[in-house]
């Protein structure tokens, strides 16, 4: 499982004094663009690319508050995922420092090519990276994006 340990900081509280919406769905993109980032593709190579992750659907539940300096574990998984790697669905879970999950979050996805401004297929490598990813216990073929 990929994970990462990482903070509610100062920006990420809401009026109620916990961790706001945006905040959650925030910390599971950070963990994703360290997964792509420490899996060969960083922000450069994607620009070399002139591809890009593009996010078509996030759904998010919430569990239990999470306080300002709370330390989280945030994890990445595969959830679902195109034969041909065109669409993918993530799911990533934050934990609390007390092992209690605060929020789930699944994001259903593409790659975009950056000139045509339409969805591709990734490269070999890149859809190796994302099959490498633990898969969860209702993992699910999609569709191709590809038409």
């Amino acid at each position: 499982m990929f994970e990462r340990r990482m903070m509610a900081g100062w920006g990420d509280m809401d009026f109620n004094s916990h961790m706001a919406n945006t905040a959650f769905l925030d910390k599971a993109g950070d963990v994703r663009m360290l997964f792509l980032t420490e899996n060969g593709f960083p922000i450069g190579e994607f620009k070399r690319l002139n591809l890009g992750p593009v996010a078509m659907k996030d759904e998010l539940s919430y569990y239990k508050e999470v306080q300002l300096l709370d330390q989280l574990t945030v994890t990445l998984a595969v959830a679902g995922l195109a034969e041909d790697g065109s669409r993918w669905m993530l799911r990533s879970e934050i934990f609390r420092g007390d092992g209690k999950l605060a929020a789930r979050v699944h994001t259903t996805g593409g790659w975009l090519d950056l000139t045509a401004r339409k969805l591709v297929t990734p490269p070999p490598a890149l859809l190796g990276a994302f099959r490498s990813l633990y898969q969860t216990d209702d993992f699910q073929e999609l569709p191709s994006s590809v038409r």
